[in-house]
């Protein structure tokens, strides 16, 4: 049975029809989300591991004055840490951005599924070192790239994220974050993000219509961005990047 999670993870390992059957059965019933809601709270036990089944959600920090920071986006197919069941105490919050339907897998199961095939041990680790490349990258972003470079990058990576399951056509793919949320996840204010977008309009790069992101110059985009895609170490992201270059405005 294909799920969101082989999708994810078929670009790390090549899996079986034995494979995918072995993740869906682990999977518990999904749960749906509000938007806006928090799926897990800082400081709670972490007793599984959540999957985004569908919707978009994000991990994040907040201060007690209500300042936020947006840590990652979980998109489709993406585990809510592949490992967070080995330990005691949750150190962030994740929470639902759009209606997001929410599925888990009991540690138990997870640690008998990985003894018991080495591929999807193999493929969970790949997708674990992945989220941490991005994580790097998201450092390098706030501590080095411009308010403009930040924000193509950013939409450079989710669009090959969503293009790597099967959720972006071409080079429109949906694009529902507001500029609040924006703001959080680039260390800007909102009115910051509102001149950038414009810039980036303007410039005729990009455009968001309907909560869909279309790349009007994904090549420009991508040098604006100083974007390569190898760091998200996905096949399918890789084969997008490389389907887009031919595309001109």
């Amino acid at each position: 049975m294909e799920t969101p999670l082989s999708r994810k993870l078929k670009n790390f390992v090549p899996l079986t029809t034995a494979d995918r059957d072995m993740l869906a059965e682990v999977l518990e019933p999904s749960r749906l989300i509000e938007p806006r809601a928090d799926i897990v709270e800082e400081g709670e036990d972490p007793r599984g591991v959540n999957v985004v089944m569908s919707g978009w959600a994000c991990r994040y920090r907040q201060f007690e004055d209500g300042r936020r920071q947006i840590i990652s986006i979980l998109l489709p197919g993406d585990c809510c840490d592949p490992h967070i069941y080995l330990l005691d105490r949750r150190d962030h919050a994740i929470g639902a951005l759009t209606p997001v339907a929410i599925a888990r897998i009991p540690g138990t199961a997870m640690v008998e599924l990985k003894s018991r095939n080495p591929s999807l041990d193999l493929a969970f680790h790949r997708e674990e070192l992945a989220c941490a490349a991005i994580q790097r990258e998201w450092t390098v972003s706030l501590g080095r790239r411009s308010g403009v470079e930040r924000l193509a990058h950013l939409f450079c990576e989710l669009h090959a994220r969503l293009a790597a399951v099967g959720l972006a056509d071409g080079t429109n793919c949906p694009m529902p974050l507001t500029q609040p949320d924006l703001a959080d996840a680039l260390g800007q204010t909102t009115v910051h993000i509102n001149r950038t977008l414009q810039d980036v309009r303007a410039a005729g790069l990009l455009s968001l219509k309907g909560r869909r992101l279309t790349l009007l110059d994904p090549e420009g985009l991508r040098r604006l961005a100083k974007f390569d895609p190898s760091y998200l170490h996905l096949r399918a992201a890789r084969d997008a990047a490389r389907g887009l270059e031919a595309i001109r405005p």
